[in-house]
């Protein structure tokens, strides 16, 4: 099993590290420093979401267009699998209530431990799950992990998501220590769920997971800098449906999306 979590196991104590850390710096800065650093933070998430949805999504279409007359309207045909993927996923994660859910958890836990409005820590909470555990990393570190025991992709990460949780954490406070949880069980599910799996995922699928993923970075982004509040949560179910999206789409039409790769 060790060979299974290694990586998620030292994300996890590489966030714990820095959440920590950023608590006790951020408690002694000046308010316009923890402001400044939050913005900063929000360009740097708009930055990543703009990289996995535009610049993820062309390379995905270069990469597995046909050639010929067929390559012409791939693009849209893999547009409609990210936007169907993200329009089901809002309204499922809509109608769980995701969003409210994991506010309320934050604020019950803030209020039980710490007292206080618990807002900020529930903020800091879901700012902090959707950055650690949404991108191109994530998965195809979960992956490789999982099936071939390589952590690699994941210790990268877990130095980079130790420097990112010292920042959130100096300007949210606890509940970006709280996202470890979330740290564990995403990253843990994929990796436990890559090893049990006989297939991998298609490449094409993971890459269209990753543009979706992109978008929730971008409404993350935009939450942070408080341009606009958007229930984000809600939108974390649609990063999963890419597969599923593309096996119908070839069940009722073959090779409309992977006759380039086939």
């Amino acid at each position: 099993m060790w060979s299974i979590l290694n990586g998620t196991l030292v994300n996890a104590a590489t966030v714990i590290v820095g959440s920590v850390a950023g608590c006790m710096v951020g408690s002694k800065l000046p308010e316009r420093y923890r402001l400044i650093v939050l913005q900063a933070l929000g360009l740097v998430t708009l930055t990543l979401g703009m990289d996995a949805a535009v610049m993820k999504f062309a390379e995905t279409t270069a990469k597995f267009s046909p050639p010929g007359a067929g390559g012409g309207t791939y693009g849209a045909r893999l547009a409609m699998v990210m936007i169907g993927s993200l329009l089901i996923g809002a309204l499922i994660g809509t109608a769980l209530r995701l969003h409210e859910r994991i506010e309320g958890i934050g604020s019950w836990i803030h209020g039980r431990f710490a007292g206080g409005d618990g807002r900020r820590f529930a903020e800091g909470f879901l700012s902090a799950s959707v950055i650690f555990c949404v991108g191109p990393l994530t998965l195809l570190g979960c992956l490789r992990n999982g099936a071939n025991g390589d952590p690699s992709y994941l210790y990268v990460k877990a130095l980079l998501d130790g420097f990112c949780s010292m920042a959130l954490a100096a300007s949210f406070g606890w509940g970006v220590l709280a996202s470890v949880a979330t740290v564990l069980v995403v990253q843990g599910g994929l990796s436990i769920l890559a090893s049990r799996v006989a297939e991998p995922l298609h490449p094409l699928s993971v890459d269209l997971m990753t543009v979706v993923g992109g978008v929730v970075l971008l409404a993350t982004g935009l939450m942070i800098l408080e341009i606009k509040r958007i229930p984000v949560a809600n939108l974390c179910p649609g990063i999963f449906l890419p597969p599923l999206v593309i096996w119908l789409v070839e069940a009722l039409h073959p090779g409309l999306l992977l006759s380039a790769v086939c």
